[in-house]
C-alpha cells in the first residue's frame, strides 16, 4: 500500500481522503435507511386500527422517535382536533423532515462521484508535467520518466475507482429514498381518511330550533304562521265541510243578503 502511494505521488492524498469520506457515507446510509428504521407495516396497521383513540404527548413522542413512519403518523395525531387543511399541512411538514432524513449526505456523495475523476485527472496532468520536466539536452532520465508515468496512471485509475462506486451508491440510495417517501405519503393519506376531522362548531340550540321550525312544511304538527288580518278560516263556519272550506268561491249560508248577524 505504501509503495502504491509513493508511486502515485502527492496527488493521491486528496483521493484517499475522498475515498474515506465516500465509504463513510455509504455505510452510514446503508445503516440509516434500514427498512425497520423507516417503514414498519405492522406499526401502520396497528395505528390505523386504533386511529380513533386519542394519544398522550408521551405516546406521540415514542411513536415519532421509533421510525420515520412513526414521525409522520405522530404529526397527524398531534393535529387530529383540527380541520383537514391543518392536518394536510402537518403531514407535509413531517414529509419534508422525512425527506431530509432520507436524503442526508446524498448531495455530498454525488459531489464525490463528480469530483473524484477530476482529481484523478489532476494527478494525470501532474505526472505528465514530471515526464516532460525530466527531459534535458542530455536525454531523458528513465527513472524520472517512469515516475511521471506512474503518477499519471495511478491517479487516473484511483479517481475512477472512487467515482464509479460513489455514483452507483448515490443512485441506489436516491431510488430507495423515493420509494420510502411514496410509502410514507400513502400511509399519511390512509391515516388522514381515518382520523375524525372536526368541522366548524355547531350553531346554538336556539338557532337550530328556529331553523328547524322555519323548515317545517305546512300541515305538520309544528305551529303555522298566523293568518292575515280579515281572513276567514274554514273552521269559523259551523258545519262547513272540508270542501267548502277549501273552495274560495263557495258562499256560506250566513253570508246571504238579509241574514241576521
Amino acid at each position: 500500500m505504501w509503495s502504491f502511494i509513493q508511486a502515485a505521488g502527492w496527488p493521491v492524498w486528496p483521493l484517499i481522503f475522498t475515498s474515506i469520506a465516500a465509504l463513510g457515507i455509504i455505510f452510514e446510509r446503508a445503516w440509516a435507511t434500514r427498512r425497520e428504521r423507516i417503514y414498519d407495516e405492522t406499526l401502520l396497521n396497528d395505528v390505523l386500527s386504533s386511529a380513533q383513540r386519542s394519544r398522550s404527548a408521551t405516546e406521540l413522542g415514542v411513536l415519532a422517535e421509533g421510525s420515520l413512519l412513526g414521525l409522520v403518523l405522530a404529526s397527524g395525531f398531534a393535529c387530529r382536533q383540527r380541520d383537514r387543511a391543518h392536518l394536510r399541512e402537518a403531514f407535509e411538514v413531517a414529509g419534508h423532515k422525512a425527506a431530509a432524513a432520507l436524503e442526508k449526505n446524498l448531495s455530498l456523495l454525488s459531489m464525490i462521484a463528480t469530483v473524484a475523476p477530476l482529481m484523478g485527472l489532476l494527478g494525470t496532468v501532474v505526472g505528465m508535467i514530471e515526464v516532460f520536466g525530466s527531459q534535458s539536452s542530455l536525454g531523458a532520465d528513465p527513472q524520472a520518466l517512469a515516475h511521471g508515468i506512474s503518477v499519471a496512471l495511478y491517479n487516473t485509475a484511483f479517481g475512477l475507482v472512487i467515482a464509479i462506486p460513489a455514483a452507483v451508491a448515490h443512485r441506489f440510495f436516491r431510488i430507495r429514498a423515493d420509494e420510502y417517501l411514496q410509502q410514507l405519503e400513502d400511509a399519511a393519506r390512509a391515516l388522514l381518511d381515518r382520523i375524525v376531522v372536526h368541522a366548524a362548531p355547531r350553531p346554538p340550540a336556539g338557532q337550530a330550533a328556529g331553523a328547524s321550525r322555519a323548515a317545517t312544511p305546512a300541515g305538520s304538527s309544528s305551529p303555522v304562521a298566523p293568518a292575515a288580518p280579515g281572513a276567514r278560516s274554514p273552521s269559523a263556519y259551523p258545519g262547513a265541510g272540508a270542501g267548502q272550506g277549501m273552495n274560495p268561491g263557495a258562499q256560506h249560508p250566513n253570508d246571504r243578503p238579509g241574514y241576521p248577524r
